[in-house]
């Protein structure tokens, strides 16, 4: 039983780095992105999820805007 309960970190960090993988191309795409690797981050991370939901959309708003070529 101990197994199952490393699993769902681990996915939740597979989530979010696959979101974080794809940029959008608006800026609501972008938005929405991050917000749902930031919440599975939090998850993982037994953390708030509006905070992560938060910083996650921000965060990959930003590294859009700062890096459009990469997005």
């Amino acid at each position: 039983m101990q197994i199952k309960t490393h699993i769902k970190p681990i996915l939740c960090a597979l989530f979010a780095a696959g979101s974080l993988s794809a940029c959008g191309d608006t800026l609501a795409e972008q938005g929405v992105l991050g917000a749902g690797a930031g919440a599975a981050a939090a998850v993982a991370l037994d953390g708030n999820l509006a905070a992560g939901a938060l910083v996650g959309a921000a965060a990959n708003v930003a590294y859009c805007k700062q890096y459009p070529t990469r997005c």
